[in-house]
């Protein structure tokens, strides 16, 4: 679990920072990505890169990671603080807790993310 909390707290500092590269250096290339903007999933390295693009082309979106637990199944589910403000507005869109839950290979690199609100 430790690894693993290394490689997600830099890919979220890789993220925060708009360092695609960085951040797609820990994922498999056929990573599977949810599409949380606009609905759907982007598959693969230069998918998840465009709909970062587009998104950071409208939503200045920052996410802190706060907690990590490994799940019975292997995943490792990462509750974060997440802010998005439009960019061209700075409407806040959102402000606080969601969970990102990530499935790895077995050589430690994410294949897959999704997205759940956080127990209540």
């Amino acid at each position: 679990m430790a690894d693993r909390e290394v490689v997600l707290r830099r890919m979220y500092v890789d993220f925060n920072a708009r360092d695609v590269d960085g951040a797609l250096a820990v994922m498999v290339e056929g990573v599977d990505w949810p599409n949380a903007w606009e609905g759907g999933r982007a598959v693969g390295h230069e998918a998840v890169r465009e709909y970062w693009t587009r998104q950071w082309a409208e939503i200045d979106s920052h996410v802190d990671p706060v907690g990590f637990v490994e799940r019975p199944d292997g995943t490792v589910a990462v509750e974060v603080h997440q802010r998005a403000t439009s960019v061209q507005t700075g409407e806040v869109l959102a402000d606080g807790p969601v969970v990102h839950v990530y499935a790895f290979d077995d050589a430690g690199r994410v294949v897959r993310m999704d997205v759940e609100e956080p127990a209540a």
